[in-house]
């Protein structure tokens, strides 16, 4: 799998020929596809990198009352 760079200069040289008049529409069609692709994959990776930089800032998220499990196990004692 190509790094994140990579894949965005990819996506950035599909955007710039698919302005191209002479592309036929079945490249242009094949192209915009591979660009969907990537634009999703990188948009993930963007949101992954959010979250990690999110943690390392605020630290780990705190568990509230409502997130932690629960065990009634003997309630009715």
């Amino acid at each position: 799998m190509k790094n994140f760079e990579e894949r965005l200069e990819r996506l950035e040289k599909i955007t710039e020929s698919l302005k191209a008049p002479q592309l036929t529409l079945s490249d242009a069609m094949a192209q915009f596809e591979e660009g969907i692709k990537l634009a999703k994959g990188l948009e993930k990776e963007l949101e992954k990198m959010e979250k990690k930089v999110e943690i390392l800032l605020n630290g780990p998220a705190e568990q509230t009352p409502e997130s932690e499990p629960t065990f009634d196990l003997f309630s009715e004692v």
